[in-house]
């Protein structure tokens, strides 16, 4: 005997195909489980707000499916967009934290070794940028330099600028002094902001070097707050 599906697709609340099943796991999914579609969610708990913001969060993905994915989170309720342009989650939007750090702490754990093509240094510099501890930082406007010596050229070096409260991210020379450079290879920059390498093991085994004002060079690794899943052991 075989299940008979329904042709129609339904797209009720602009989620996409059905699974017509009552468990509320499923109807959650039918919304849920679209490519990128918790990637975004993830981007807006983390406090993106605009749409070029977004794209920063999730560099491999088309304007145009984000377009189409944050119309699906609208008018399936999870988001709102505001007059300036911007948009924000709604109550039951934001309520989809927990599940999204327990995902975190889920693919710490049991999710194996990342292959080279997960390595995207956009990526890994958008999420340092909004993890800066602005109550350590010296004041005034201090410049860290990312090189990513086997990284492509074009995604070598990268400039944080870090300056009244706030960070922003260059990948051309932004003109300021550098206060402290950091070297490293990408794999060894992502297994430090994961949690799989630490600060003084790296910079004992010389994997990661810092180059600036010996004061700057000893401070530089309490200026990140590293993500929630990185104290997640595998």
């Amino acid at each position: 005997m075989y299940w008979k599906r329904d042709p129609q697709a339904s797209y009720a609340r602009g989620m996409g195909a059905s699974y017509h099943q009552f468990c509320p796991v499923a109807k959650a999914m039918e919304l849920l489980d679209e490519r990128w579609t918790m990637l975004i969610v993830r981007e807006m708990l983390l406090g993106s707000r605009s749409f070029n913001d977004l794209r920063r969060g999730v560099p491999r993905m088309s304007p145009t499916l984000l377009s189409k994915r944050m119309r699906q989170l609208v008018r399936a309720g999870l988001a709102v967009k505001e007059a300036d342009g911007g948009y924000a989650l709604t109550p039951a939007g934001r309520e989809l934290q927990p599940v999204v750090e327990s995902v975190a702490v889920w693919g710490g754990r049991w999710i194996g070794r990342i292959g080279d093509a997960d390595l995207d240094p956009r990526l890994l510099m958008w999420d340092l940028h909004r993890r800066v501890d602005h109550a350590v930082v010296p004041g005034g406007r201090t410049v860290v330099l990312f090189r990513f010596p086997d990284a492509s050229p074009r995604e070598r070096d990268w400039w944080l600028v870090i300056a009244d409260g706030d960070a922003d991210v260059c990948d051309t020379d932004p003109g300021h002094d550098v206060a402290v450079t950091l070297t490293a290879p990408l794999r060894r920059m992502v297994d430090l902001w994961r949690g799989a390498l630490t600060w003084p093991t790296a910079l004992r085994s010389e994997s990661v070097t810092l180059q600036g004002p010996e004061p700057l060079r000893r401070a530089l690794p309490t200026w990140f707050l590293l993500p929630a899943y990185s104290s997640t052991a595998p």
